[in-house]
């Protein structure tokens, strides 16, 4: 009986250290596994810190990138306006051009017409003696050198065709030169002097040419719109009409321009005038978008 209880006692023994080993055992591979699950714990709370940082990161990359195109479209469009304004003076000193050789081919033909005259009044059978116009003096006030000349009155032309023809050439020279203070000055001495003369339409044009040259578009438009007012035949109105559209354009009145340089494509078509009117009516029409 005692042996038996002691094996009892002695097997109940045995599976109480068994157990404690097998806790004993069992606990650092708890303590483990708890760390371990710390750690991973860690780590994905540092790994979604990190997606943060470079989410932040990216967007900051991409803010970067568009201003970046931003500044490369503003610089293109700065390109744009500078080449289109290059093309504009371009077409400007273009159309100058051939208005200067223009000019010079009818002041040639003008000299010819004028010596062609001369023979014929020679002709005659004791003409009556020629009276000789005095030369209208400039104003000496300063608003003289400014504005375009009054219309011309009852002053005769002046008998010699040469003395007209040359003050002419000295006028044409010094706008072919780019003295436009002086060729205006010279031009409405010509227009004073010889109203009714043959290049007094031309005279009227490059009189505005050169208010319009030095900027000065309010008297340059009324030296154009007298051109037309009193010689509305002449070879110059179409021009002379197309520079009225410019002008008004340069005032800023822009309806106004745009009715005349419609006026002058439906009035002179297949003129150059009424091309390079077509032309500018596009240009307006593309940067006002309408």
């Amino acid at each position: 009986m005692m042996k038996r209880l002691a094996k009892s006692f002695a097997a109940r023994i045995g599976t109480a250290v068994a157990i404690a080993s097998a806790v004993l055992f069992a606990f650092p591979a708890f303590a483990q596994d708890s760390r371990l699950s710390l750690a991973d714990r860690v780590a994905r709370l540092e790994q979604q810190a990190q997606n943060k940082d470079q989410t932040g990161t990216g967007m900051v990359n991409q803010m970067q990138q568009l201003q970046a195109q931003v500044q490369q479209l503003q610089g293109q469009v700065e390109e744009l306006q500078h080449q289109l304004q290059t093309l504009e003076d371009k077409n400007k000193a273009q159309y100058t051009d051939l208005d200067a050789r223009l000019g010079r081919i009818e002041s040639g033909g003008a000299g010819a017409s004028a010596g062609n005259a001369a023979p014929q009044a020679a002709q005659a059978v004791n003409p009556p003696p020629v009276a000789t116009s005095t030369p209208v003096p400039a104003a000496a006030s300063n608003s003289a050198a400014t504005k375009a000349p009054t219309a011309p009155g009852n002053t005769a032309a002046a008998a010699d065709p040469a003395a007209a023809q040359a003050a002419y050439d000295v006028a044409f020279k010094s706008i072919r030169s780019g003295n436009y203070v002086e060729a205006s000055r010279e031009f409405r001495s010509f227009i004073q002097q010889y109203p009714t003369h043959a290049l007094a339409p031309n005279a009227w044009y490059w009189l505005g040419e050169s208010y319009y040259a030095t900027t000065n578009y309010s008297v340059a438009l009324e030296s154009f719109q007298q051109l037309l007012s009193q010689f509305p035949q002449s070879d110059k109105a179409p021009d002379a009409l197309l520079k009225v559209g410019y002008s008004q354009l340069e005032l800023n009145k822009n309806a106004e321009a745009k009715a005349t340089l419609t006026q002058v494509t439906s009035k002179y078509p297949g003129s150059k005038a009424a091309s390079l009117a077509k032309e500018r009516l596009q240009r307006l029409q593309l940067q006002s978008g309408n």
